[in-house]
């Protein structure tokens, strides 16, 4: 009797155990169900779509949790469309699991691939406020003033080819003296250069006298004032200074040797005689060069030619000439592009009356155009890939939204907006890199999402 009620009592106490572990987990999914929708979830700042229902730190970054809304967490906890791995987004499957290293698979929410941006491969993301101040993010907005246009390049100091002069003589004869024996050797107009001494000369000399002398006997008839016309014509084709020929004329003796003298104010920048040397008619003993203005020759690319044109403003700066500022303007841009660097020389010209500007000096060219209205954003806002402009509108509640813009000209820190974003918008100013592969991320997952997802097989230490 014993032994049947003891059977009986184990009978009994095995279906309670039985009924009490179907119970108990109907119970606990119940109870953690109601966590989930009333108790608080956290989640990383740098991964928001990691979420945890206790606090802790994440498998990713290894940055502690913060908790989030619970009304967003019960939201988010019935729209898990896939799960990707942690590594490597584009790893994701239908179902919980962990990747080869352990790492659980992170849920991907229907509301963070369900937005669509207007630009391809980008998505709007949202971003809240603990999160924008933990990475930094600022937003400024875009006003409409007035864009100067102006843009610089590199220019190189040269000498005015019009202002370059080379001496040379018409006759033969010898260097009796020279009064400038260096390169490099100020010189006004008027200024001897060097004697010479030439037979012919002297007899062209000797001819003109004797021309005057015949004029003064003859009275004035018109046969003596040919002959004089005729041998003054020939000593001013040779150069002969004017003062030389008015000695003659006051019945002066000739000359042996003619100091010829400096056409031009400037510089001596090539000498090739020395004292005692010969000189055949046509040498050029001496190459003088004013320097009173010079020319700047500036590169411009393809992109900055259309807004160059002759007569426009330039600024010229020198790391030589600290603290100064020389003015000039454009006066020639070259027609044919370098094709190795792809730009064109202008040619600038600028006043060097203290002969400041030396040749072959650089400085920076400040080329100066009229300013226009338009819209400007904060040159930090605008993400260049190569074949497009984007930046992040800020829409409100914590969004951002890519948009594809044009740009036009750049003034200081900030750049023109042809087309893209209004007057009034605030877009994302600092921070806008990470934003960009946030968005990149996102839509990324929408394009997965977009297909049947394949489910994987399940590898080893896979959760069901």
């Amino acid at each position: 009797m014993k032994i049947k009620t003891a059977a009986s009592f184990i009978v009994l106490g095995v279906a309670l155990g039985v009924a009490g572990a179907l119970f108990v987990p109907r119970l606990h999914h119940h109870d953690a169900e109601s966590a989930a929708q009333q108790g608080p979830l956290y989640h990383c700042p740098m991964h928001p779509n990691y979420t945890s229902d206790k606090p802790g730190d994440c498998p990713i970054c290894s940055m502690k949790l913060v908790p989030i809304e619970a009304a967003d967490a019960g939201k988010a906890e019935h729209r898990i469309v896939l799960y990707r791995s942690p590594m490597n987004p584009a790893d994701t499957s239908p179902v919980p699991r962990k990747d080869s290293m352990g790492m659980d698979y992170v849920p991907v929410y229907e509301d963070e691939v369900s937005a669509a941006g207007e630009v391809s491969g980008l998505a709007g993301v949202k971003i809240d406020a603990q999160r924008q101040q933990l990475i930094g993010l600022r937003t400024a907005e875009a006003t409409k003033g007035p864009i100067s246009g102006d843009w610089r390049t590199v220019g190189r100091v040269t000498v005015d080819e019009t202002r370059v002069r080379k001496i040379n003589v018409k006759i033969d004869g010898f260097v009796e003296k020279l009064f400038v024996d260096f390169v490099g050797k100020p010189v006004r107009r008027g200024e001897p250069l060097f004697a010479l001494y030439s037979p012919d000369l002297l007899n062209a000399q000797n001819d003109y006298a004797l021309a005057v002398r015949t004029r003064s006997q003859l009275g004035g008839a018109p046969a003596g004032e040919d002959l004089v016309a005729a041998a003054r014509r020939r000593l001013e084709l040779w150069d002969v200074p004017r003062s030389a020929i008015a000695h003659l004329d006051h019945g002066g003796a000739p000359l042996r040797d003619l100091t010829l003298v400096s056409p031009i104010s400037g510089v001596v920048t090539a000498k090739n005689i020395v004292q005692g040397s010969r000189i055949a008619a046509g040498d050029t003993p001496f190459e003088i060069t004013d320097l009173s203005q010079v020319w700047v020759l500036a590169d411009a690319h393809e992109s900055d030619l259309p807004r160059a044109h002759l007569g426009t403003p330039v600024s010229l700066t020198l790391a030589a000439i600290p603290n100064r500022v020389f003015t000039g303007r454009v006066t020639f841009i070259e027609p044919v592009l370098d094709p190795k660097t792809r730009t064109a020389k202008v040619r600038l010209a600028f006043a060097n009356p203290r002969g400041e500007l030396r040749p072959e000096m650089f400085g920076e060219v400040v080329f100066h155009s009229r300013p226009h209205d338009g819209v400007r954003v904060p040159a930090d806002s605008i993400i260049d890939s190569g074949d497009r402009k984007v930046v992040f509108v800020a829409i409100g509640d914590g969004r951002f939204q890519p948009r594809e813009v044009k740009t036009g000209d750049a003034a200081g820190d900030m750049v023109e907006v042809l087309s893209g974003v209004q007057a009034g918008e605030s877009v994302v100013a600092r921070a806008s890199f990470l934003v960009d592969s946030e968005s990149r991320l996102k839509a990324a997952l929408a394009a997965l999402t977009s297909k049947p997802a394949a489910t994987k097989p399940q590898g080893r230490g896979a959760k069901p």
